[in-house]
């Protein structure tokens, strides 16, 4: 397991969550994602894309101004809804 390292120490919404996306697509299942922000609005929209992209959120830290996500690569890719 491999653990790739994100500052986004500030960057502004909505960039802390479009490049913490484009980071999740380039790294293996099963390895870990370390997003650094400084945003406060980061504490709502990533987990809200954790919650989007079936990836897990094992931890969000807090130290001063910073936000420290340690996310998970999924296993698999989530079910996508079939439209009619």
């Amino acid at each position: 397991m491999k653990t790739t390292k994100l500052d986004l120490s500030g960057l502004k919404c909505p960039l802390p969550a479009l490049k913490t996306r484009k980071a999740l697509s380039s790294i293996e299942r099963g390895d870990r994602l370390e997003v650094h922000c400084t945003d406060p609005l980061s504490a709502i929209d990533i987990p809200n894309l954790i919650n989007e992209t079936g990836d897990c959120l094992e931890s969000t830290d807090r130290a001063g101004n910073s936000i420290v996500f340690l996310i998970t690569k999924a296993s698999a890719s989530p079910a996508k809804p079939k439209r009619f």
